[in-house]
C-alpha cells in the first residue's frame, strides 16, 4: 500500500511559528509546505475557483511528485446540487489541470441535504474524464446503499472515508484506490488525534483495502496546527506498519 499524506489546505494564519518560522512571507507558506508534506487537499477552490493561472503557479511552487487533492467548487455540488453538471465541470476541469501531472483527486463533497439522487451523481461522474480521480463525500444518510457503491464502483471513483470524534462512516471499497479525511479527534487538546486512533486508521486501510491499493490520507483539524503533527504521526505509524509513505515518515 502507498499512501499519500498531508494536510486539508495549508493557509492557516495560526500555523504561523507553529509550523511555519515567523518571519516567512505568506506566498512561500505553500513552498515551505511542499517540503515536508508529499500532497495537499486545497479547499479554497470550493469557495471561489480560481483561474488556472493560480494552479499553474500553485504547481510552479512545489517540487515534482507532489500531488494536489482539489476540492470542486460549491457552485457544482451546492447551488446547482449536480443539475446539469456538464459546463461547470468542464470549466472546472480546465482551470485544476494547470497542475498539470501534479493534480491528484477531485473531491466531491455534497450538501447534508442532498438525498440521494444517484441520476444526477452519474452525469456528474461521466463529465469528468477518465484520467481525473474522483472522490465523493456525501453527508446525507439516505445515500449510503448498494446503488451509490456500485454507482461509483463502474467509475472507479473512492467513497471518501472520514473520522469525527471516533464517529466514522462506511468502510466500503469502490475503487482501486481510496480517500481519507480526518476531521477530529478525541484528545485532552482538541482537535488533535491520539497515537492509538491513527494506529487503528492505518489498521483498517491496510486490513480493508490491502497491499495493492494506493491513497490519500488528509487531516482537517487545522486549530493550532494540529493538522500538521497529526500528518506526521500518522505517516510514522503507516511507515511502522510497512505501508510506503513516499520517504516520509
Amino acid at each position: 500500500m502507498t499512501l499519500r499524506i498531508g494536510t486539508s489546505g495549508w493557509q492557516y494564519r495560526d500555523w504561523r511559528g507553529a509550523f511555519y518560522p515567523s518571519k516567512l512571507a505568506t506566498a512561500r507558506w505553500l513552498e515551505y509546505y511542499a517540503a515536508q508534506f508529499p500532497t495537499v487537499e486545497a479547499n479554497s477552490p470550493f469557495y471561489r475557483l480560481p483561474e488556472r493561472e493560480t494552479f499553474e503557479r500553485w504547481a510552479a511552487s512545489t517540487p515534482s511528485g507532489f500531488t494536489m487533492a482539489v476540492k470542486a467548487s460549491r457552485y457544482l455540488t451546492h447551488v446547482r446540487r449536480l443539475r446539469d453538471p456538464a459546463e461547470p465541470v468542464a470549466r472546472y476541469v480546465e482551470r485544476a489541470t494547470g497542475l498539470g501531472p501534479k493534480l491528484g483527486p477531485v473531491l466531491l463533497q455534497l450538501p447534508p441535504t442532498l438525498r440521494v439522487d444517484t441520476g444526477r451523481l452519474a452525469e456528474t461522474l461521466a463529465a469528468f474524464p477518465r484520467s481525473v480521480r474522483v472522490a465523493v463525500e456525501p453527508r446525507h444518510e439516505s445515500w449510503h446503499a448498494d446503488a451509490l457503491y456500485e454507482l461509483l464502483a463502474n467509475h472507479d471513483a473512492a467513497l471518501c472515508l472520514w473520522d469525527r470524534r471516533s464517529q466514522h462512516g462506511p468502510l466500503e471499497r469502490t475503487a482501486a484506490w481510496c480517500y481519507l479525511r480526518l476531521h477530529e479527534g478525541r484528545t485532552a487538546t482538541p482537535p488533535g488525534y491520539g497515537r492509538r486512533a491513527l494506529a487503528t486508521w492505518v489498521q483498517r486501510l491496510t486490513d480493508r483495502w490491502g497491499a495493492d491499493v494506493d491513497g490519500y490520507v488528509y487531516f482537517n483539524n487545522d486549530a493550532r496546527a494540529c493538522a500538521v503533527r497529526d500528518a506526521r504521526t500518522f505517516t510514522r505509524a503507516a511507515a511502522r506498519a510497512g505501508v510506503d509513505t513516499g520517504g516520509r515518515a
